[in-house]
């Protein structure tokens, strides 16, 4: 970041330019979308492959602007909601330090023939103040910012559902900004693609200032270190995500978003959140997406997914360490819901102890994700390693032109997921081991990871990648592969056409040999 900040100030310098010139092209350059209210027939949403025919521009970073940092905290922002319905209100809570003007930009996310977004909305100049970050609750660690209501925003109903970010510039050319998901409760779309808010803000240390900044994984300690002692115990969705505002692993949603609506599927987009609460109903599509790092879940999201396959949805995981803790999700202080996250990450002494306020790693309550994914998390990953083929001759892999034990290289990184000892076989499906990649965890234990497919006699498809270089694969410029997009459309398309196997299933396949899962944190 620091870098980035003495790039932008050379090139000023050497090209004899000024901020103030940089800002008067980025703030009167775009004419500001009109507002719900000044449009007097509502436009129903296109599709989205309408909408990708538009122009698109790339939303992030802008060349010249520099990025905020929680150090100075230049400008910051959140959003009261995760995600929201066409026509409903939004509510923006920005900060600016020092106090000045800014605007905030809307950036819907997509492939757009390749630039990844296309800017739908342009704010008034508005005025900014600096705000305070709170002291952290001393009994759980969290840290809720109160901060007043700087913006709001009547979402237009002809938005499509998607990824939106929101990008807030100060007048001193100062850049962050929050993601928001604009859903659509009603549409029966094939797929649904849910993002993993949970997730995101689990890994949330804002502020990263080596002081204050806490989240469920580390706090600070005096000397600035971070340290999981002092971590927070619950965390809440009222502040900013650390820095620049683009939270953990973001990129893997992104690559999977421009993936799906590049191959041109037909699909909607809704959170962890809306999955928790019902507002998601897993039977209006005919899969569900989980497109990234998806660690945090609660019991409701669970049984949601769980009902789902047995009632014929599929389900398909593009990551690894999946349904890994428990949380319990609760309301704001004042009452608004779906803003807090609870994990204290204190596994249970034994099962007769496990209660409802129990938040650990799924499999210490006697509920493994294996048993619902086909797989589980076995390790950090040192490093990137090659994928080796299994099953060569499934359906998954028609057309890739693999042959069994093939190495398709680098696939295998971030943290992976295997075949665990101790865990019941599934049953009373058709279960593929569809790779057996050897490798070493960070901390130098053997492991072999295990891509997961199994089919159910209901016609429902679990899939698990059980790598966090699956995305990457699909769409990175430097790492896409086509034989991992062309068995990822097999899969994809086997969904949404709904091919159902035989009714009779048969044996549930053999655990690839395997150590015996670490009892190792995640990362």
């Amino acid at each position: 970041m620091v870098r980035m900040r003495r790039r932008w100030a050379l090139a000023l310098l050497a090209g004899g330019a000024s901020a103030a010139a940089i800002n008067a092209e980025y703030f009167s350059g775009r004419t500001p979308a009109p507002r719900p209210s000044d449009v007097s027939v509502r436009q129903p949403p296109p599709t989205l492959a309408e909408e990708n025919l538009l122009p698109g521009e790339p939303w992030w970073p802008k060349e010249g602007l520099p990025t905020t940092d929680d150090d100075h905290r230049q400008i910051q922002g959140y959003v009261n909601k995760t995600s929201i319905l066409p026509g409903d209100s939004l509510d923006f809570h920005v900060a600016v330090n020092p106090a000045g003007r800014y605007r905030i930009t809307i950036h819907r996310l997509g492939w757009y023939g390749g630039a990844g977004a296309r800017t739908v909305y342009t704010s008034p100049e508005l005025e900014g103040v600096p705000q305070e970050v709170p002291a952290a609750d001393a009994a759980d660690g969290m840290i809720a910012c109160r901060w007043p209501r700087s913006w709001g925003l009547d979402v237009p109903t002809d938005w499509p559902s998607g990824v939106y970010q929101a990008v807030f510039t100060s007048v001193a050319g100062w850049r962050a900004c929050t993601p928001f998901i604009v859903r659509d409760d009603q549409r029966r779309s094939d797929l649904c693609v849910v993002l993993p808010v949970t997730t995101w803000q689990a890994y949330n240390q804002w502020p990263k200032d080596r002081r204050q900044g806490k989240s469920l994984y580390n706090g600070y300690s005096a000397d600035g270190r971070t340290d999981p002692e002092l971590r927070a115990a619950r965390v809440s969705f009222d502040r900013p995500y650390a820095n620049e505002g683009i939270p953990s692993r973001f990129l893997e949603d992104q690559h999977a978003i421009q993936f799906l609506e590049r191959s041109g599927y037909d699909i909607s987009y809704a959170t962890s959140f809306d999955l928790h609460s019902g507002r998601l109903d897993p039977t209006r599509h005919r899969g569900i997406v989980f497109c990234g790092h998806d660690e945090y879940w609660s019991t409701e999201m669970r049984g949601a997914a769980e009902r789902a396959v047995a009632g014929g949805t599929s389900v398909a995981y593009f990551g690894a360490n999946s349904i890994y803790w428990r949380i319990l999700v609760d309301a704001a202080d004042d009452g608004r819901p779906e803003r807090t996250i609870t994990c204290t990450k204190i596994a249970p002494t034994d099962l007769s102890a496990v209660t409802d306020e129990t938040t650990s790693r799924w499999r210490d309550r006697g509920e493994p994700e294996q048993a619902f994914l086909g797989v589980q998390y076995n390790g950090v990953v040192d490093g990137r390693k090659s994928l080796v083929v299994r099953a060569a001759d499934h359906w998954f892999w028609a057309g890739t032109g693999v042959a069994e034990g093939d190495r398709i290289p680098s696939l295998v990184g971030g943290e992976a997921d295997g075949r665990s000892r101790g865990v019941k076989p599934l049953r009373d499906v058709r279960a593929t081991i569809l790779s057996a990649s050897p490798y070493r965890t960070s901390q130098g234990r053997p492991q072999i990871q295990s891509s997961h497919i199994y089919e159910t006699a209901n016609g429902a498809i679990v899939f698990a990648a059980g790598t966090l270089r699956w995305t990457t694969a699909l769409n990175s410029p430097t790492w896409r592969n086509e034989r991992i997009e062309r068995a990822t459309r097999n899969l994809l398309d086997r969904i949404v056409e709904r091919t159902v196997p035989p009714a009779q299933p048969t044996t549930p396949a053999t655990p690839a040999t395997s150590p015996a899962t670490p009892a190792v944190g995640t990362v």
